[in-house]
């Protein structure tokens, strides 16, 4: 893409340097003013055409410590500066055309066949150069090459009003000339204001017409955003830089809040191309949330692990229990105050009239080193399991017993089945109370942890 952009800024270059030598050679042979003012507007064509190329070869530099957003820009101040010049032709011309006519002062214009035939092959050139700039231009969203290609395209127009002068004065119309130099200017002029808007909004940083509406409209679509709260948009050259913040659920774990930043950025990527986005996540309560999940959210944000949570409405209050694991080394103070705290947090968010109790209980370590018992002690777990399941024939088939001896006792996990129809609530309570039972029978046991699993049809 880079070497198509560099390679017709040359070829411009060499057509702005023919048509300005033909053109000059031809206004002074002819004594028209219109075709001389055509030759200093392909002057200024091969000037601004210069500067394209060196403005698309520094754009094409990658960002650096010194320029974070890369080197686009460039193209936008070429093009600001190649709109100056078309002012100051069109100046020129313009205060020469109307002098001739306000004091009458005709020129000898000598209308030959080089002077339409320059003319005539000027339009052709510029048609096709106007023709392959634009649509490079277009596929590269490139501001000097845009400018460029208005230049041609003016100058297309340019010739044509030559030619029509040309015409005119051949008729006997000495003025026709002057007045063919002036539609030149004019023309000139509407294409730099054109070009000169365009580039001054990209330098002031105007966001590109209708691209917040394009980017809220693909955010929203992603699962997972609740709302679009801010878009900035800015184009530099063929990239469009976004500051996107959309809101998100608080009760989300950060991997999928991360996984819903991911799919906007590549959303805004695939469906417009040259986008580069910064996705800012702002996490928002939502109606819909039960009191479970804000007391979750209260407990996450305070990096606290809580589970057991139970919440009941006794009459004009809430009651919620819970329970909370510390640190086992911390001292009982420092544990109470951490209680204290979380509490004091549920009662800011749900009302000072809400009941919370805590049960602390000690964290497990994460490294906790152990090692497999043996054999025998396995196999007379996993009898005493069975054993003691059978009192209650709710449990049944304990199976996959394994045994790990720690420093503190032993860590006992096991599986067993129950009836597929048997509630979530009823199997917890079963296996809660077999270990209970596991660990009053033996007091090596530290921990017993069941698996529960409904029986094979």
């Amino acid at each position: 893409m880079q070497h198509e952009k560099e390679q017709v800024a040359l070829t411009s270059i060499a057509a702005s340097a023919a048509m300005t030598i033909a053109k000059g050679l031809v206004g002074i042979a002819t004594g028209s003013l219109a075709i001389l003012s055509e030759a200093g507007h392909s002057l200024i064509d091969l000037g601004a055409a210069i500067m394209t190329y060196a403005a698309v070869r520094v754009s094409g530099k990658p960002a650096d410590e010194e320029h974070h957003y890369g080197h686009g820009k460039v193209e936008s101040v070429s093009a600001l500066g190649e709109t100056a010049l078309l002012f100051f032709l069109s100046g020129i011309v313009i205060w020469e055309a109307v002098k001739r006519l306000i004091y009458h002062e005709p020129h000898m214009v000598v209308v030959t066949y080089w002077a339409f035939g320059v003319m005539a092959g000027s339009v052709v050139i510029d048609f096709f150069r106007a023709r392959a700039l634009s649509r490079v231009a277009k596929s590269t969203h490139s501001q000097a090459l845009e400018a460029d290609a208005l230049h041609f395209s003016s100058d297309l127009w340019a010739s044509l009003a030559v030619i029509a002068g040309l015409v005119g004065v051949r008729f006997g119309y000495w003025w026709a000339d002057s007045v063919a130099a002036l539609a030149v200017a004019v023309l000139v002029c509407v294409a730099g204001w054109r070009l000169g808007r365009r580039t001054i909004e990209t330098l002031t940083d105007t966001a590109p017409a209708g691209a917040a509406e394009q980017i809220a409209a693909i955010a929203e679509t992603v699962p997972g955003v609740v709302a679009v709260e801010q878009v900035r948009a800015r184009s530099v050259s063929d990239r469009t830089f976004i500051d996107l913040t959309v809101a998100v659920s608080r009760t989300l774990p950060l991997d999928r809040v991360s996984a819903i930043k991911s799919a906007v950025t590549d959303a805004l990527a695939r469906q417009m191309p040259g986008a580069e986005p910064v996705v800012i996540t702002d996490p928002i309560a939502l109606d819909n949330e039960t009191v479970l999940d804000r007391v979750m959210v209260i407990a996450r944000n305070r990096a606290l692990a809580v589970h057991h949570v139970t919440v009941h409405n006794i009459q004009d209050r809430l009651a919620i229990a819970l329970d909370l694991e510390v640190d086992g080394k911390l001292s009982m103070a420092e544990a109470h105050a951490l209680a204290d705290g979380l509490e004091a947090a549920i009662a800011d968010e749900l009302g000072a009239r809400v009941e919370v109790e805590t049960h602390i209980e000690p964290l497990q370590a994460e490294d906790a080193s152990g090692r497999e018992a043996p054999p025998e002690r396995v196999a007379a777990v996993q009898a005493t399991l069975s054993e003691l399941a059978a009192s209650d024939r709710a449990l049944r088939n304990v199976h996959n017993v394994r045994v790990r001896e720690t420093d503190d006792g032993e860590i006992v996990n096991f599986h067993c089945r129950v009836d597929p129809e048997m509630s979530v609530q009823a199997a917890h309570e079963k296996v809660d109370a077999l270990e209970r039972a596991l660990r009053e029978h033996s007091s090596l046991i530290k921990r017993a942890i069941g698996h529960v699993e409904p029986m094979r049809p």
